[in-house]
């Protein structure tokens, strides 16, 4: 596969950030200018070549002007906004205007330039100049021109936006059909769009001499295709068709031996044919002789059709490791799909009335738990806030366990909030949706939202003046498990942990049965002082039918009502084990801005289910704001957790907690180093932890598809990498180190670990002490 690199330049330390931004663009063969007086906010670049001499690249930035630099390279620039408006420049004269979903067309040997004036997202498409200047007539160049209304311009449309949606996942075979696909209808796309200039060929002429090579391109496999064979299928007459090529200045054969070695060269490194010998494509596009085949071959390209495959072919990059090398394979999916369909609307989102909150003054709220403060498995840019506050308020929120009904008498009974939440009967849902899913449950009929998503979540909370590029601080300044309700149980608090069938174990288990799934029930001190949890008892998930008579063969589904009737209990387990506490927030997250239902389950740049449980008390997590009033939801509560939550679950346990909200304004705050912050952040008393993700922002990254494909392509290996690049930055803008330096303390003095392998989204993070820098920064 060719992966597309992509080049974050939020991931540089700020005072770099535009040098690398024109040193990429210089790579495509580009120079950009910002608008007088503007400031770089952030650009992202990923660029893949095909092996045949085309390059692909999708860029993201803000308002800027391109223009070509003089390298030499012989490639025409076609372009699709997908979204983003400004204008064309051809020779110094505006040329047309251009806006979302247009296909414009530069030629380097003219001088152009493009002028984005807001935010834009670009599909650039750089081809060989003679794939489209020898069949356009004897212009010396491409015109520039913002394509209009023809058929062809029309076609490629909708395939460009697709290839955008999708350009993480294309491979080499899809991006030369797309190659091949985009070049031919914008060669028919200028033919009918601009017109011939008059020292060239006549408009008829030109017209013959498009009609002339698509022909020749339908018959490109008869060895034995001569200039009649075409004068008779089009009706014009051979002479005339040899004095058409003639004012190209070739012949038609030359033509003829020119598209084939062409197709030959595509074919050569085109994975699809990897299995075909040289001779078999030499004979596909009408090479009959293999010698012969070589020889022109070998004459056209300086290189022989042999030696040109395996220099084309996919770079391998080998590297030296101790030991066995590992599989990098890809985790078991879970049993119930990673994502919903992209939504396009929002008319099912819960859209509950914002309760009346007092935004005068920062001040102390408390946000309980109930139906109408919830949010159960999604985030959404569209869900009304439950609280509006100002910075600086502190808030006590109160979060559910998911898992709550494992054990209705323990971590439901009594108590009011719990119970307005988890309520179900054969004739009332409380929280109808769980899940990103659909609420018909049109896909595997578990339930509105088909469990595409679990967690439940407290909010959203509004913040006034939060704006996209600020930051949000959370400071966490207390928590405390939710005492249980039930006077059998005073005293206590309890919560779950589900060895399930999407923890990384489950596909390695010792035991019959090999596919089990069990629930361990623990238990704490109300009070959340003695510092330790106990396991109660355990048992194994037994298939569970819901009071809506579905029946759930697996834990498929949060807030399946558990029958204790179909399950044994085993009490004789983990004697005299005492598991620390570490009361933490499994879920902080702001709302994404790509798109208007989001799986709560895998975590981003927006936070999200995170999975660290150093987000406890004393801690501060920072976000980066992505939509107005940031919509802050907090949720999936643990009262302890391992690094990695190998089993799929940490012990998940209600809590209540203190939290302040300070907002860090983009170019205003003291933290300088917040500024363009890209992931998650958290601050205890003594580290820093920087997280890193298979997919930082796996929504843009992994196309149409990104809330599935998320989970079939997460690793380790991706993780670690965005951890490293996350933590080089922080480390050279927070404490001004150099790169070479933050390398060397890197590897010296930073602990990088697994924070999560159950959420889709694999999590690796970099924890830097801040005792390292005790003397250097008092």
């Amino acid at each position: 596969m060719n992966r597309a690199v992509p080049i974050s330049i939020n991931a540089f330390p700020a005072s770099k950030q535009e040098a690398v931004w024109r040193e990429t663009l210089a790579s495509l063969a580009l120079s950009g200018r910002l608008p007088k007086d503007a400031a770089f906010h952030f650009g992202e670049i990923s660029i893949k070549r095909s092996p045949t001499q085309a390059c692909f690249a999708l860029l993201r930035s803000t308002a800027q002007h391109f223009s070509a630099l003089s390298t030499g390279e012989r490639h025409v620039l076609i372009g699709f906004v997908n979204y983003g408006r400004g204008h064309l420049t051809d020779s110094g004269r505006r040329a047309a205007e251009f806006a979302d979903g247009d296909i414009w067309v530069c030629d380097p040997m003219t001088p152009f330039s493009v002028q984005f004036r807001n935010d834009f997202e670009l599909l650039l498409l750089q081809v060989p100049r003679e794939r489209l200047t020898g069949r356009l007539g004897r212009a010396a160049t491409v015109p520039t021109l913002v394509l209009g209304g023809s058929v062809s311009a029309a076609a490629a449309r909708p395939m460009m936006r697709a290839l955008t949606a999708n350009f993480a996942v294309t491979e080499d075979g899809d991006l030369m059909a797309a190659e091949t696909a985009i070049t031919e209808l914008m060669l028919s796309a200028l033919l009918a769009e601009a017109r011939p200039e008059e020292d060239n060929a006549t408009q008829v002429q030109a017209a013959h001499y498009a009609r002339v090579c698509a022909q020749i391109e339908a018959r490109l496999r008869e060895p034995e295709l001569a200039v009649a064979d075409i004068a008779r299928a089009e009706g014009l007459s051979a002479r005339y068709i040899q004095r058409l090529f003639e004012g190209q200045d070739r012949s038609f054969s030359d033509y003829v031996r020119h598209r084939r070695l062409e197709q030959c060269r595509r074919d050569l490194v085109n994975p699809e044919h990897a299995d075909r010998s040289i001779a078999e494509i030499g004979f596909r596009w009408g090479f009959p002789d293999q010698a012969h085949f070589s020889r022109v071959f070998s004459a056209a390209y300086g290189i022989s059709p042999r030696d040109y495959r395996k220099s084309s072919g996919p770079a391998v990059e080998t590297r030296w490791t101790r030991g066995r090398p590992l599989h990098s394979g890809v985790r078991p999916s879970r049993p119930m799909p990673a994502a919903a369909p992209a939504h396009d609307d929002v008319e099912d989102v819960p859209r509950l009335p914002p309760l009346p909150r007092d935004i005068g003054e920062p001040g102390r709220h408390h946000l309980p738990v109930s139906r109408e403060s919830v949010h159960w498995g999604y985030l959404s840019r569209a869900i009304p806030p439950v609280l509006r506050v100002r910075s600086g308020a502190t808030v006590t929120v109160e979060t559910l366990t998911q898992h709550a009904y494992d054990d209705h008498e323990r971590m439901i009974a009594g108590d009011a909030g719990a119970e307005s939440v988890f309520r179900w009967t054969r004739d009332y849902k409380a929280v109808d949706r769980r899940g990103a899913g659909p609420v018909n449950a049109s896909i595997f009929g578990r339930g509105a939202g088909e469990g595409f998503g679990v967690h439940i979540c407290t909010g959203p909370i509004f913040v006034h003046g939060a704006e996209p590029g600020d930051v949000l601080e959370v400071q966490i300044l207390d928590l405390k498990p939710r005492p249980c309700a039930n006077p059998l149980y005073a005293g206590h608090a309890f919560g779950s942990n589900a060895a399930a069938a999407w923890g990384f174990h489950h596909d390695d288990i010792l035991d019959e049965p090999r596919k089990r799934e069990v629930i361990t029930i623990y238990r704490t001190d109300a009070a959340g002082e003695s510092g330790y949890a106990e396991a109660v008892y355990s048992f194994r998930w037994m298939p569970q039918t819901d009071p809506f008579g579905v029946v759930h063969e697996t834990i498929d589904y949060p807030g399946v009502p558990v029958d204790h009737a179909k399950i044994v209990e085993r009490h004789d387990l983990l004697k005299g084990v005492r598991v620390p506490v570490r009361p933490h927030f499994g879920f902080i997250a702001v709302a994404p801005r790509e798109t208007d239902m989001v799986d709560s389950v895998p975590p981003g740049y927006f936070g999200g289910n995170i999975d660290n449980w150093r987000a406890g008390k004393d801690a501060s997590v920072y976000l980066p704001v992505t939509v107005p009033g940031a919509l802050l939801s907090v949720g999936d509560p643990h009262l302890a957790q391992g690094d990695g939550e190998i089993s799929g679950t940490a012990l998940e346990c209600s809590l209540t907690g203190d939290i302040r909200l300070v907002l860090h304004k983009r170019g205003e705050t003291e933290k300088s180093y917040l500024n363009g912050l890209g992931a998650p952040l958290i601050e205890t008393p003594d580290a820093w932890l920087l997280h890193g993700f298979s997919y930082t922002n796996y929504l843009r990254e992994l196309g149409r598809n990104a809330q599935s494909e998320v989970f079939k392509r997460s690793s380790l290996s991706r993780a670690l990498r965005s951890a490293f690049r996350a933590a080089r930055k922080f480390l050279m803008e927070r404490y001004g180190l150099d790169e070479d330096e933050t390398i060397s303390l890197m590897s010296v003095a930073v602990d990088f670990g697994v924070t999560q392998v159950a959420d889709g989204n694999w999590g690796v993070h970099a924890k830097v002490a801040k005792g390292i820098f005790e003397v250097r920064d008092p």
